[in-house]
């Protein structure tokens, strides 16, 4: 574990600047590999080296979301997650860039500038946990922590390249998470591979008395998948050449499997991004209002960015007391009655499939340019997960003009292990 450690180090102290990914590195990361490595009996994360998104608290490391309202604020405490993690002998080697509290879906929102893309230098790494994405896709860890509130693991898991995990909601405490909305954040873990996010997400989950969102859930593991029926879901909007590759991979793989495919329609699908930011813009304003300057850092509205900004003053005016709360219950409305069309689904489909992001990633800098509404609809197929509550997956199918392109495999709430089986036999092991 400590080469494994040193080695990482080594190649993160080389080449991080080119990428921007590492905002703080563990200097004990050397020293608590070496106290692993003297234990008799070794953790299940034995030899995991872990990255981990900059608004999930480390004891003692930087927790800054990527802002200067946080620029030198050390978490006091462990997230439940690293708590878990570190039980089980994994090392935390530092925290990653992001969007600046989590307020983006490129990477390009951080205080402390873009991370890049990996893959596809030059290109956005897709956010908002685009450091975590960024750093598995580099090498400089073997699994990455990330948090997803509308598709902030999957989008940049899909334009880096590896596999991303949204768990389902509850099934992993977000104690210790810097939270955008409460009502959607989950913690999940980013890897090259199926198999080791199924082995992390078994760590992580389980109820948490310090967040009575989570539940007890069955073990979770890669089985054997039988014959089952998937749901093609085609949405307008998407790329015809990422659709056609998309439904071309799972054809292809219930053929073999002797699958069988049925495109299926989601009822009010299309209302996904209009519902999620009232609820995003609304609780992400409340939750803003601790960072007020007298106990956290700086007053957020005199250091944050644009985007954090826009959502701020977007969340005070929605939750002002002459509209009663009215678009924030209207959200929560529709979001139930997406909840209820998915329910009808996996009653008939084993999963749903669909591609994780619309398009290709644009250039660093053209966000810029972009309308908050064009970047928003980057998390079109994403955020519907999210509002129903289920677990999702972006797993890597290829590429189109070098870049990876990512597909989505949703199942029902609580069955994350029937969902990590199917993304592993469409994908293998090693992606």
């Amino acid at each position: 574990m400590e080469l494994k450690v040193k080695n990482y180090l080594e190649r993160i102290k080389k080449e991080n600047k080119r990428y921007n990914i590492f905002l703080y590195l563990n200097e004990n990361a050397v020293l608590e590999a070496q106290e692993i490595d003297k234990k008799k009996k070794k953790g299940r994360l034995y030899g995991y080296v872990f990255a981990v998104k900059s608004n999930i608290s480390v004891k003692g490391m930087i927790c800054n979301c990527a802002s200067r309202t946080l620029e030198n604020y050390r978490a006091p405490y462990d997230a439940s997650v690293i708590e878990k993690i570190k039980a089980e002998d994994g090392i935390i080697i530092g925290m990653v860039n992001m969007d600046e509290f989590a307020c983006g879906s490129s990477g390009e929102t951080s205080a402390f500038g873009a991370c890049r893309n990996p893959r596809a230098f030059g290109k956005i790494p897709g956010g908002s946990s685009s450091g975590s994405a960024a750093a598995v896709a580099a090498g400089f860890c073997d699994v990455a922590l990330g948090s997803d509130t509308g598709g902030s693991i999957r989008n940049p898991a899909s334009f880096c390249g590896v596999v991303g995990v949204k768990p389902s909601y509850g099934l992993v405490s977000r104690y210790g998470l810097i939270d955008l909305s409460m009502s959607l954040d989950q913690i999940g873990p980013i890897a090259k591979n199926v198999s080791d996010c199924s082995l992390v997400l078994d760590v992580i989950r389980g109820k948490d008395e310090r967040d009575t969102t989570t539940f007890d859930s069955r073990e979770i593991k890669i089985e054997k998948v039988g014959k089952i029926k998937v749901g093609l879901l085609k949405v307008e909007g998407v790329d015809r050449r990422i659709d056609e590759m998309v439904e071309k991979k799972i054809r292809m793989v219930a053929k073999e499997k002797d699958w069988e495919v049925e495109e299926v329609k989601i009822n009010y699908i299309d209302l996904a991004v209009e519902t999620y930011y009232p609820l995003v813009y609304s609780e992400f304003f409340s939750s803003t209002r601790r960072f007020d300057g007298r106990k956290y850092g700086r007053k957020i509205e005199e250091n944050c960015k644009e985007e954090v900004l826009r959502r701020i003053l977007g969340g005070s005016e929605i939750t002002k007391a002459e509209f009663s709360g009215k678009y924030y219950k209207k959200a929560l409305q529709v979001k139930e009655l997406i909840k209820e069309e998915f329910e009808k689904v996996f009653k008939k489909f084993d999963c749903v499939v669909l591609p994780t992001c619309p398009g290709l990633p644009w250039n660093i800098g053209e966000g810029e340019k972009m309308k908050p509404d064009e970047i928003y609809a980057y998390d079109a197929l994403t955020i519907p997960a999210n509002l129903a509550e289920i677990c999702a997956i972006s797993i890597p199918i290829g590429e189109i003009e070098k870049i990876p392109i990512g597909m989505q495999v949703m199942c029902a709430k609580n069955e994350d292990g029937k969902m990590l089986s199917i993304a592993n036999e469409i994908v293998g092991d090693v992606c």
